[in-house]
């Protein structure tokens, strides 16, 4: 197809077109041609909506509706012809449905305008992402649910500080990144609820004279409503904002179990194997296995990171209503969905394919005075001590197992009265980590059958 690049969409208030400078950054089909399937979708609902109202003549919303559609055709099979003269994919559309049916091209943009098209374009497409978003959060929950399943009882160390703190079970670690995913879960569904309103028909700013139906449009593109005020419609990017916030946090978290793989599948531990499928060899090193997806999951999260900021920082100085400012507002939530998606996808197979070092954990638990916390509550629960000196007398049994070399577990009886003489034999019931964990039975512990009882709980919620 042919453009006419002298008349220019916006009309006659301009005798002479734009340079080459003005027209490259005054465009924006680039990128914005990836919501080509959104803005037809728009487009046709507005289209049947003015043949409901009278606006339109039925002839004409039939060949409007056809028309779109062989562009959509177009568009999808790769023939289509974007120019960057016209500006963005609203122009280039509208252009080339003029060139399949004519004039009745020129009627399809009665009583809207760009600003609430690409509003509504731009909405119907963070939309999709959303959803997009929950099914893989939802598959990647389904994995980590899987791995908690297989080692609800297995025992392996908790840090804090990176330094053994108390005996876990792998499947209580595995459920935590499960109630973090749910919580991102349930970020991207309110985001969803809370944007789904129309903006199409708000038209440039003030609403249109048109007697046009807007609760139709809204119903036919699957809103809740139509948008309660039409100079709020078109500037809102809340929905963007939302959309970049919760797939912050969510990346976060995708980020930090990054980094729990790369350290846990380092030789100085051995916690768990990486399918080959997710790992690289070294060039040089024959024996390396290097953890790629997730130290490439690392980094990406910078890039979902820095679009939240840059997207602020377009809008936070913006007075009502629109200023094309606002068409810096895609590029940067088109490449944190991808990466967003791609973290996703990778992060559930890394996960699904992984396999869990069993003794490797199991010798880790029991490592660095892990019971240490089990002793000194034993001591509060059979002599009635008070904590703090059950803390004291818990340290020094330390001081003195690592004076030896040894764990509190290979202290004798002896050793332990010498420090206070009221301890006795029974004390080594709760220094095995099999029992540490066991015994961790408060609500949202770590002992294996409240483990199980919070998978069965996220099976029914999944």
């Amino acid at each position: 197809m042919t453009k006419d690049t002298s008349n220019q969409m916006w009309g006659g208030r301009f005798a002479a077109g734009p340079d080459a400078i003005m027209e490259a950054i005054n465009a924006s089909i680039g990128y914005d041609q990836r919501m080509a399937a959104q803005d037809i979708e728009g487009s046709r609902a507005h289209a049947a909506m003015l043949a409901k109202t009278g606006i339109l003549t039925d002839s004409d919303a039939e060949a409007i509706r056809e028309g779109l559609l062989t562009v959509l055709s177009e568009i999808e099979t790769g023939n289509f012809e974007f120019s960057a003269a016209l500006e963005d994919i609203h122009m280039n559309v509208e252009a080339r449905l003029k060139e399949i049916i004519g004039e009745p091209a020129g009627r399809l943009h009665t009583g809207r305008s760009r600003n609430d098209q690409v509003a509504t374009d731009f909405k119907l497409w963070v939309r999709d992402q959303i959803d997009a978003a929950i099914q893989g959060i939802s598959a990647l929950i389904r994995a980590f649910v899987a791995q908690a399943e297989v080692g609800a009882d297995w025992v392996m160390p908790g840090f804090t500080h990176l330094q053994t703190a108390q005996p876990v079970t792998w499947g209580h670690h595995m459920m935590a990144y499960v109630e973090m995913l749910g919580r991102d879960l349930s970020r991207f569904q309110d985001a969803r609820a809370r944007m789904n309103e129309s903006p199409l028909g708000a038209a440039a700013l003030a609403g249109t004279s048109f007697p046009i139906d807007r609760e139709m449009t809204a119903k036919a593109l699957r809103f809740d409503r139509p948008a309660a005020n039409s100079l709020d419609a078109v500037a809102d990017r809340d929905f963007a904002l939302e959309f970049l916030s919760a797939s912050s946090i969510c990346a976060m978290h995708l980020s930090r179990f990054a980094e729990e793989l790369v350290i846990w599948s380092s030789a100085q531990f051995r916690f768990v194997t990486l399918s080959d499928r997710f790992s690289t060899g070294s060039s040089i090193m024959p024996q390396k296995k290097n953890p790629d997806a997730a130290e490439l999951i690392r980094a990406k999260i910078g890039r979902i990171f820095g679009a939240n900021t840059a997207l602020l920082m377009v809008m936070k100085g913006l007075p009502l209503t629109y200023s094309k400012d606002m068409q810096e507002d895609k590029e940067q939530v088109f490449d944190a969905a991808d990466n967003l998606m791609l973290a996703l996808a990778a992060m559930e197979g890394m996960v699904k394919d992984m396999t869990a070092n069993r003794d490797s954990l199991e010798a880790a638990a029991g490592s660095g005075f892990s019971t240490a916390t089990d002793l000194a509550d034993w001591l509060v629960r059979a002599l009635n001590m008070p904590f703090r000196d059950a803390h004291h007398v818990t340290g020094t049994l330390v001081a003195m197992a690592e004076a030896r070399g040894c764990d509190l577990p290979d202290l004798t009886l002896e050793d332990m009265k010498s420090v206070h003489s009221a301890i006795t034999a029974d004390v080594f019931d709760v220094l095995g980590v099999h029992n540490s964990v066991a015994s961790r039975l408060s609500y949202g512990g770590t002992a294996p059958e409240r483990v199980r009882e919070q998978i069965a709980r996220w099976k029914e919620v999944l």
